[in-house]
């Protein structure tokens, strides 16, 4: 794509100085043509005509994409960023540094992924061609992609010692690749993606499928016994609501402290209470 600007005055010179001003870059970083020359006016009176010279760059798709980041970011507050461009093989990486930029990563990458989107859509408008932008900050893509394959790894060992599947949080389509290559290291685990749109994610499992899970007894039950566990354990029958008072209650219901000893003698007495006849020694 092709940027350009025409720009009159008295000489060349000021021409392409003018012109390059209104481009927004310097004189070496543009081509110019030049339209029309200037004339003098006859007896510095009559006539004459300036000087019309164009000025154009050819703008790639990376450089689109850096020009719309930096629009971008200048909104958002970020006035000292600064950006490298290392072009690949239809596309290009392009890194920011300054200060007080990390905030642009967002929580996982998400704002990240955003902008990394959206200048991609720009680039893609130069020649109308499939262009693709990484961006990163911070080197966080190399630290992330070292994260998600500790994880890959580690959810498939897992996942074949235990014999079930374990699913992943959403994740967007480069993440999941990192994700899939990784369990693709460890015998005996497999992986694929279930879900739609921002839901989808990685579910990990054993190769051979899930295998059946032993049911656990609830704690105080016994094998075979269909109700439910007893309260305070053992095989004792309820207490009855009509329980007598305890040997020190009886003591202190007839006036007597609680702190002397007690004694429990059995009788024939009908009269006599259900555990014996309290007698306090004096």
């Amino acid at each position: 794509m092709l940027r350009e600007a025409i720009a009159t005055a008295d000489t060349i010179e000021q021409a392409k100085e003018a012109a390059c001003r209104e481009l927004g870059v310097e004189s070496y970083e543009a081509e110019f043509e030049v339209l029309q020359l200037p004339v003098k006016k006859t007896f510095g009176l009559f006539g004459g005509s300036p000087a019309k010279v164009r000025a154009f760059i050819k703008t790639s798709p990376a450089d689109a994409a850096v020009d719309y980041l930096k629009t971008i970011l200048d909104c958002m507050g970020v006035k000292d960023a600064s950006f490298s461009m290392q072009e690949e093989e239809n596309g290009a990486l392009i890194s920011i540094s300054g200060d007080d930029v990390g905030f642009i990563i967002g929580h996982r990458g998400e704002t990240l992924d955003a902008l990394q989107y959206l200048a991609g859509l720009v680039s893609n408008h130069v020649d109308n061609s499939y262009y693709r932008i990484t961006l990163d900050i911070g080197n966080y893509r190399e630290k992330r992609r070292e994260t998600l394959e500790v994880l890959g790894k580690k959810i498939a060992a897992k996942a074949v010692r235990t014999g079930r599947n374990s699913s992943l949080e959403p994740m967007n389509p480069y993440e999941r690749r990192i994700i899939h290559t990784a369990v693709q290291t460890v015998e005996g685990a497999k992986s694929w993606s279930e879900g739609e749109d921002l839901a989808r994610h990685v579910v990990i499992g054993p190769i051979e499928g899930e295998r059946p899970q032993p049911q656990r007894r609830p704690r105080g039950r016994k094998p075979g016994d269909s109700r439910g566990p007893r309260q305070g354990g053992g095989n004792r029958p309820p207490r009855s609501g009509n329980r007598p008072p305890r040997a020190h209650q009886a003591a202190a219901f007839q006036g007597k402290s609680s702190d002397q000893p007690v004694v429990q003698q059995h009788s024939d007495d009908s009269a006599a209470p259900l555990y014996g006849r309290i007698d306090v020694k004096k």
